[in-house]
């Protein structure tokens, strides 16, 4: 049986050699650089819909041209 997530809970990751907090609540998740105060967050909602996946899709691609300028 799964326990319900009712609170804040915060773990530490390193990603690619950097260090991160990843929180997770109830409304959704933020990763978080350590040492920081304000990282990504996202919804449980745009997760399941795929709305994340769009953002990501479109923030590499906004990247990926202007570092061809």
């Amino acid at each position: 049986m799964a326990t319900v997530l009712s609170k804040a809970l915060k773990r530490a990751l390193n990603i690619g050699g950097a260090d991160y907090v990843l929180t997770i609540t109830p409304e959704g998740f933020t990763l978080t650089p350590k040492g920081k105060r304000k990282g990504q967050s996202w919804t449980w909602g745009a997760l399941l819909s795929g709305e994340t996946g769009l953002t990501a899709a479109l923030n590499a691609s906004v990247n990926e041209g202007s570092a061809a300028d």
